[in-house]
């Protein structure tokens, strides 16, 4: 885990939004017709937070880089999932540090 990698991240408001909303993948993205054990399509995270497909995919791969999402390509579609365990761990971190 680095946690500068992960600070870096979390500074930008739409990062923390899509980490919010993959808390909740079938709450927050009700109309994804894939499973959402799989993740959520990069497009569905896209659209609800209204962002072209080249800003969204530099966000989630901010995100992906810090640790705090999975990424599981199908074909022409990449689906993400929050990483629980990086992220629990850099609470603790962020807890015991503070």
């Amino acid at each position: 885990m680095d946690t500068d990698d992960i600070l870096k991240a979390i500074s930008h408001p739409v990062r923390r939004d899509i980490l919010n909303w993959l808390k909740d993948p079938p709450g927050n993205f009700p109309g994804q017709t894939h499973p959402h054990e799989m993740g959520v399509c990069a497009g569905q995270i896209g659209a609800r937070a209204a962002l072209s497909q080249s800003t969204m995919s530099t966000h989630l791969a901010i995100l992906q880089k810090a640790g705090l999402v999975s990424c599981r390509k199908l074909g022409q579609w990449s689906f993400f999932r929050r990483n629980e365990p990086v992220i629990r761990q850099f609470l603790g971190h962020m807890n015991d540090s503070l």
